[in-house]
């Protein structure tokens, strides 16, 4: 398979948040090529709002792995990391979500790619904004 341009979005908001985010780039390092890391954004929660802040970051990586054994990898991940299932869109300890896969579209029962909340998240589009400034008026209408 042809290696593609992926981009995941990352969230962390339990223990060292800094650490977390440094440990996934660090584990997905040994599936993905990373090309490029954001910079790290603090954000609020959505959805379920008692819990603490967010750090969110953005990466963009190569791969020949197919979307779903990507996710794979990245559910493997959450899980080596130590990620615990709670109340919806709760408290994490890691979230790594594949945003976009090179220009191609997925309608899994597992996976949805674009991913389907990406225009209606700020936390997501200001890092991927930073790092594919291109995708700007190609692929989105970007929230104001």
């Amino acid at each position: 398979m042809r290696v593609k341009t992926v981009y995941l979005g990352l969230g962390t908001n339990l223990g060292n948040k800094r650490n977390n985010l440094k440990e996934a780039v660090r584990l997905l390092r040994r599936e993905v090529k990373i090309v490029k890391v954001s910079s790290l954004y603090k954000t609020k929660p959505v959805g379920y709002l008692d819990q603490p802040d967010f750090l969110n970051a953005v990466v963009a990586a190569k791969t020949s792995l197919t979307p779903l054994q990507l996710l794979k990898q990245v559910k493997a991940i959450e899980k080596i990391m130590g990620r615990v299932k709670s109340v919806p869109w709760g408290p994490r300890l890691i979230d790594i979500d594949i945003l976009l896969y090179e220009g191609k579209k997925v309608n899994h029962s597992r996976l949805i790619i674009p991913h389907p909340q990406i225009n209606k998240r700020g936390f997501v589009l200001k890092p991927l904004k930073e790092i594919a400034p291109a995708l700007d008026r190609k692929v989105f209408k970007w929230e104001k």
